[in-house]
């Protein structure tokens, strides 16, 4: 089976976590992941400069090492990242921002990315929405 995995909260929350031991889940289970899709706070999981404290569990690094790993289409809805100040280079420029802070291996782009997957894919699985 095809799944997209739609993230709305933020990488700190109860919902991030559940979405990706979910989408580990998933994926030990044989089936596909189509794309990961992380929207509205749920693009703070994409922030290179998110940093947890010592006794929480850092979900945004365990995301980036998921989706690195397992070779995944991760998505960050560019409207989205830009309210919330998450940047890549270009965008960092475009917008004449010090810096860039995506991290490595997320992909800034829009809601076109969510309805393709939504298309591919044979479930689409939401995390956080209200």
């Amino acid at each position: 089976m095809k799944f997209a995995i739609v993230l709305f909260a933020p990488a700190h929350s109860p919902a991030a976590r559940r979405a990706l031991r979910f989408a580990q889940a998933v994926l030990a289970g044989g089936h596909e992941i189509v794309r990961l899709f992380f929207y509205q706070d749920g693009v703070h999981s994409a922030s290179a400069n998110a940093v947890m404290g010592q006794d929480e569990l850092d979900l945004a690094s365990e995301w980036r090492a998921f989706i690195r790993e397992q070779q995944l289409d991760g998505v960050v809805c560019i409207a989205a990242a830009l309210r919330r100040g998450v940047l890549n280079a270009e965008e960092a420029q475009r917008y004449q921002r010090p810096a860039a802070n995506l991290a490595e291996g997320w992909v800034l782009s829009g809601l076109g990315q969510l309805h393709d997957a939504a298309q591919q894919a044979d479930r689409l699985i939401c995390f956080g929405g209200h």
